[in-house]
């Protein structure tokens, strides 16, 4: 079987005849970064040094002609067919947690909206689940039902918090919101995703989020806010309808109690008193003047991440400062 190499670490690992680079780290447990494992948020992006690999179809947004002009590929879209070397790219201070699975018991759920849930689960065990703001688990409900939510909380509070929305014909999203009760046992997994808090940036933050995206959203939010950030934090949320917008009274809150930090709801297919209307990432780019020491964190559904990543990118952001988080088969 072809052998890929790692030039930063010596590391050597098998794969598959046109097994992709990140699918063969993965069964060999390599770690390397990665989120949507679908070519649309760059998280997975490295060097390739020398070898045969086949590049798949990918967004330009998370890896541009200029960048592949450069030698870069994206793991995850990147099929092994010889030996092959390639570098990792700076891990930019992520923080490497341990994995874990967790039996934990829904102690509250909230109907946040028509179509999202609140879901708290409680675990059991002493040490709490470590993860940085932004990331996401896996959760199974029941054997062969699972799918990735993010945690909403911030990393050391219990209950973890999730938002799950109800999707038409999800299995995973239908049984939370037609049988999934308080008490009932969810095994959680992780954590995992890269589209997290750097935590040493001291610069202002935009912060982007569609729909449930508020989740990991909110958790990077809240947990900048509690180690007091120097920086400006602006938050844009965008929604359909004004009887999609849920936890406006805990922003509303933290805009009061921190002046640094200011948010706005952005309504897509309807208007409102007190609402921008339009797409949010429209909105949030109308109101930005420049992208020095800014950086950018995105979550929600697919279309509307590659959207936000676009009109950053056009803006001159580089894609090193833009973490985002699409949200694939909820």
């Amino acid at each position: 079987m072809p052998q890929v190499r790692i030039a930063d670490t010596g590391e050597t690992f098998e794969a598959e005849d046109g097994e992709t680079v990140l699918a063969a780290a993965q069964r060999a447990g390599i770690a390397m970064p990665y989120s949507c494992q679908a070519g649309n948020c760059g998280s997975c992006k490295c060097e390739r040094i020398d070898g045969e690999l086949f590049e798949l179809d990918h967004s330009e947004y998370a890896l541009t002609p200029a960048e592949q002009a450069q030698g870069l590929i994206l793991a995850c879209r990147s099929q092994v067919w010889g030996d092959s070397t390639i570098r990792l790219l700076a891990a930019d201070e992520i923080v490497m947690h341990p994995s874990r699975i967790l039996s934990c018991r829904v102690v509250r759920r909230v109907q946040l909206t028509h179509d999202i849930v609140g879901l708290h689960l409680q675990s059991d065990e002493a040490a709490p689940f470590e993860f940085s703001a932004g990331q996401y688990a896996s959760l199974e409900f029941a054997p062969g039902l699972s799918r990735h939510y993010s945690m909403a909380s911030m990393p050391g509070e219990a209950p973890l918090e999730f938002h799950i929305r109800h999707m038409p014909g999800g299995r995973c999203s239908g049984y939370v919101a037609e049988r999934l009760a308080a008490g009932d046992t969810v095994e959680v997994s992780g954590p995992l995703g890269t589209a997290c808090l750097r935590d040493a940036h001291r610069g202002p933050v935009l912060l982007i989020a569609g729909g449930s995206g508020l989740a990991p959203i909110q958790s990077i939010l809240r947990t900048l806010l509690a180690r007091d950030h120097p920086g400006e934090v602006r938050l844009y949320v965008g929604v359909r309808a004004g009887r999609d917008v849920y936890n406006e009274a805990l922003l509303q809150d933290l805009a009061d109690r921190h002046p640094g930090f200011r948010y706005q709801i952005v309504l897509s297919e309807t208007a409102a008193p007190g609402r921008r209307s339009g797409l949010v990432h429209a909105a949030a780019g109308a109101d930005l003047d420049q992208v020095t020491d800014l950086k950018a964190y995105i979550a929600g559904p697919p279309v509307m991440v590659e959207a936000a990543t676009g009109m950053l990118r056009e803006k001159g952001m580089a894609a090193r400062d833009i973490h985002a988080d699409a949200f694939y088969n909820q």
